[in-house]
């Protein structure tokens, strides 16, 4: 008899409605033992008035009912549960990892609504017309769920035992051959998932199919064979509810077994004959997990936080996102990869923590970690890019502007700035910005003829038009801009100069284009594009600006920091100071200009007929 459970939060109104359709629509059968648990409930407590009445209109009495609280020992029991709310189900997936194979939302195969609105929602305080709707949705499931067990109790009567996913590498092609032919010997059912000679291939490949299909509930168990088994069993354990054990005899493969719930077999092609293979995987085979202590231990592996196990639609969205990343040329001059590890730091406990203020001077209690954090990142900018001041806070580029302006301009105040349709930004007086609202906007170009910033016009208009500040930089410029004539401009008007270097700012890093901080009273950079960091803004300037800067961006124009990513962009400018951060910088914009030439080869004509930097205009 298989044992069904539903899972609601107190196990008053939903749960116990859902107990009751299924105990009526299966009374005949004999086969099924259904059963209801809340995830808050209170022992003992009868099941709600609306409840009961919205049964009672269908002819079913669910007076008899009473709560229970959900207990690991109930989940163990339990053949089949069903969560009636995403929210149940992600709690049982987080709280009872090992059973998420048997873990269902009540609504999940009905298949004509939307995933998004297959979950019930609790009527609990409503009137009955909400309970009569909520019971209705109920009785939907149920009666969705009840193929699909018929279906399960066919499948588990035509398939009493366990099918085996196989994979290998070249170095382990031989044995898995063997080790194929012993298993089919014994009736099990193989699916093999390669390689299908001894040609050199990558073990990840295989030791992720076969972990993916065990874990998902399609195989029972795995088996993987390289020459070491280790690279195996690395790879496997890093899917989640994979739980993969390197095994060289029988007796250790029967432990893993009962002691640590494995699921997946590792061998040693090299330091496992082929006899002796057999008898391992027939010790795998033969025993099963013992529970009890065991179970207590094995829980704390799990990794039910995982995004594949708390959100698979999510989880589709990143799977499908890393190959159209991988396998595909970047083209997008404003994007770039980040090291793992800064992917690492911005998904850390980091994400957690607010910290208002700054180092030292907090609103918040807690801050002693992430101040290190704040302070490495301030010290590694100076140092990357020689300025007097850095301000590390900042969310965006734009913002990084933003914090400059509001400190030393006033609304009304006249900007020279390049024009967005010439390679400007948005953030540089666009009509359609802030920058273009709240200040009087004045903008030059490129000459006509070469495509390149005119810097006498420039200096001619700074004289007539006599600017509180001057910006230069752009998101589509592709030649190197002359920052120490634009310091010489900006002097003789009497101007301040911002320079916004987001686009090349990991090429002046690496010393392959000019500096603007010894010109520049301000320098604005994002932390993404070629600096390669995590997406945020960087402010320097000069040490005479730093109180209004501060002051400024917080609490200014921004409220908490974020601690995942600045301790990211400590990280980022540590990898700038690297010899391999230049050059890859070099290679960047030897790459640049190769594109550039193919395509003036091929007919395309180029703005400013070519590129100095990473970016280039067709």
């Amino acid at each position: 008899m298989k044992k069904v459970l539903f899972v609601c939060t107190g196990n008053i109104c939903r749960s116990p409605m859902a107990e009751g359709f299924f105990r009526e629509m299966t009374r005949a059968r004999g086969d099924f033992e259904p059963l209801s648990a809340g995830l808050s409930a209170i022992d003992g407590q009868s099941p709600s008035t609306n409840s009961v009445t919205a049964m009672d209109e269908l002819g079913i009495d669910i007076r008899a009912q009473r709560s229970t609280q959900l207990t690991p020992e109930l989940v163990s029991e339990m053949d089949y549960i069903f969560g009636l709310a995403h929210g149940h189900v992600d709690n049982l997936v987080r709280y009872f990892p090992q059973a998420r194979e048997k873990i269902f939302l009540l609504r999940e195969f009905v298949d004509t609504l939307p995933r998004n609105e297959r979950e019930i929602s609790d009527p609990f305080g409503r009137d009955l017309g909400v309970y009569q709707a909520c019971r209705d949705e109920i009785k939907q499931g149920v009666e969705s769920i009840i193929p699909f067990l018929e279906q399960q109790s066919m499948t588990d009567e035509s398939n009493t035992q366990m099918t085996f996913a196989l994979g290998a590498d070249h170095g382990g092609f031989e044995l898995k051959e063997n080790l194929k032919a012993h298993l089919e010997g014994q009736g099990i059912a193989v699916q093999d998932y390669g390689p299908a000679s001894d040609d050199s291939c990558d073990y990840p490949d295989f030791a992720q199919a076969v972990a993916r299909s065990v874990a998902s509930g399609q195989h029972s168990l795995g088996l993987l064979i390289c020459k070491t088994g280790i690279g195996m069993s690395i790879a496997a354990n890093k899917i989640a509810g994979v739980r993969a054990a390197l095994v060289t005899d029988a007796e250790t493969a029967a432990i893993t077994r009962k002691h640590n719930h494995a699921n997946v077999l590792c061998l040693s092609a090299t330091q496992t004959g082929t006899e002796t293979a057999k008898g391992i995987i027939d010790a795998f085979v033969k025993d099963d997990f013992e529970g009890g202590r065991h179970e207590r231990r094995v829980d704390k592996l799990e990794g039910s936080g995982r995004v594949e196990v708390v959100d698979p639609d999510v989880d589709e969205v990143l799977r499908l996102e890393k190959p159209r990343q991988q396998e595909n040329i970047e083209l997008i001059a404003s994007e770039n990869f980040t090291s793992p590890a800064v992917m690492e730091v911005q998904g850390s406990v980091l994400t957690n923590k607010y910290a208002e203020g700054y180092p030292g001077k907090r609103w918040y209690g807690g801050c002693e970690h992430v101040d290190v954090a704040e302070e490495l990142a301030i010290a590694r900018a100076k140092e990357v890019f020689g300025c007097d001041y850095a301000n590390v806070q900042p969310h965006s580029g734009s913002g990084a502007n933003m914090g400059v302006y509001f400190a030393v301009l006033k609304p009304g105040d006249k900007l020279l700035t390049m024009d967005l349709s010439h390679g400007g930004h948005l953030t540089h007086g666009n009509a359609a910005n802030f920058s273009g609202k709240f200040y009087e906007i004045v903008h030059y170009g490129v000459g006509k003829e070469d495509e390149r910033i005119d810097y006498d016009q420039l200096a001619s208009m700074a004289v007539e038009h006599k600017p509180r500040m001057i910006t230069v930089g752009a998101s589509a410029y592709s030649r190197v801009i002359d920052f120490e004539r634009m310091g010489e401009i900006a002097r003789d008007c009497g101007a301040m100069l911002l320079a916004d270097i987001a686009h090349i700012a990991g090429l002046v890093a690496a010393g392959c284009h000019p500096n603007p901080v010894p010109h520049a009273d301000f320098v604005t950079t994002t932390t993404h594009k070629t600096l390669r960091g995590p997406r945020g803004g960087l402010i320097m300037a000069k040490e005479q600006y730093a109180k209004q800067l501060q002051s400024n961006v917080f609490p200014g124009i921004q409220g908490g920091p974020l601690m995942h990513v600045i301790a990211a962009k400590a990280l980022c400018f540590k990898e700038a100071l690297t010899p391999e951060f230049k050059e890859y910088q070099q290679q960047v914009i030897m790459n640049a200009k190769a594109l550039a030439e193919g395509m003036e080869h091929n007919g395309f004509r180029l703005v400013s007929g070519g590129t100095d930097n990473h970016l280039l205009l067709v």
